[in-house]
């Protein structure tokens, strides 16, 4: 046994009660990387592949001792924030990140899910404008997230990289804008942008449609973060991961919905 400890990966967000997104998306997405993987828990939804039923906030008291108490005992590389219903979640989860300071905060805007339940309370938007994209080191938005973030349209290529440099403006260190939901192109281009530049990649759409794929691409990008792997390239490895994952996905629902088959795309298998 190692005597030293493992980086750990955090995860603040949401429970899928189907497993193919939010919190139990994470975890998979950690152990694929050979990271260790904590949570704490800042909503319970009752969900499947076709769509989300029910949602409960846990007291905030309950999620701020998870959090003083993941990070009291684990070396916490990267946090991974993903669902925060509320903009009282968002003030506790913005005080915790400013008390602990973590290394990497990598922020996956949750706000609507795949089936088009709303996941964010309106009273929550501007609380994440204000509190959380200050203390991102990437905001990792779909052009749906982006659009309610900057309040406009974005509806072709060159309106996708004025939006990733006005996301950069609102105070994130990165911003990983993904591009699946950009019609009209046989390819799926992501953007990343910094104080240093444009980076895109690229891979062939898929004729499939997934659930959980935000949250594994802020997850892949929380671990190899942990991993010390830099911004730019965790980003565009996480991309990569994120399609692979896609292509061996597996439908486990009565849904056309495909989750990701996670450890079938992690790194060496």
């Amino acid at each position: 046994m190692t005597e030293s400890r493992p980086p750990a990966a955090l995860t603040i967000a949401g429970s899928d009660s189907g497993g193919g997104a939010g919190i139990q998306a994470d975890l998979k997405t950690f152990a694929a990387h050979r990271v260790h993987g904590l949570s704490a828990i800042a909503a319970l939804t009752a969900q499947h592949t076709r769509g989300v039923t029910a949602v409960n906030v846990p007291p905030v008291a309950f999620l701020r001792a998870q959090l003083d108490a993941c990070f009291d005992d684990f070396d916490i590389r990267a946090v991974k924030l993903g669902m925060l219903a509320t903009a009282e979640v968002i003030g506790v989860v913005a005080a915790a990140l400013q008390a602990h300071r973590p290394a990497a905060v990598i922020v996956d805007p949750v706000m609507v899910a795949t089936s088009g339940a709303k996941l964010l309370e309106d009273s929550a938007l501007q609380a994440m404008r204000t509190q959380l994209l200050p203390l991102a080191h990437v905001l990792t938005p779909n052009l749906p997230e982006a659009e309610l973030l900057l309040g406009r349209a974005i509806a072709d290529a060159a309106a996708m990289r004025r939006a990733a440099q006005d996301l950069l403006a609102l105070g994130a260190r990165a911003v990983f804008l993904k591009g699946g939901h950009l019609p009209g192109s046989a390819d799926v281009v992501d953007l990343y942008c910094d104080q240093d530049g444009l980076a895109e990649t690229s891979h062939p759409r898929l004729s499939l449609e997934a659930h959980g794929t935000g949250c594994t691409l802020a997850s892949a990008i929380a671990a190899r973060r942990a991993q010390g792997m830099p911004m730019r390239e965790a980003c565009l490895a996480a991309s990569d991961y994120v399609h692979a994952a896609l292509r061996a996905g597996y439908r486990p629902g009565r849904s056309e919905i495909a989750v990701l088959d996670h450890f079938g795309a992690a790194p060496g298998a």
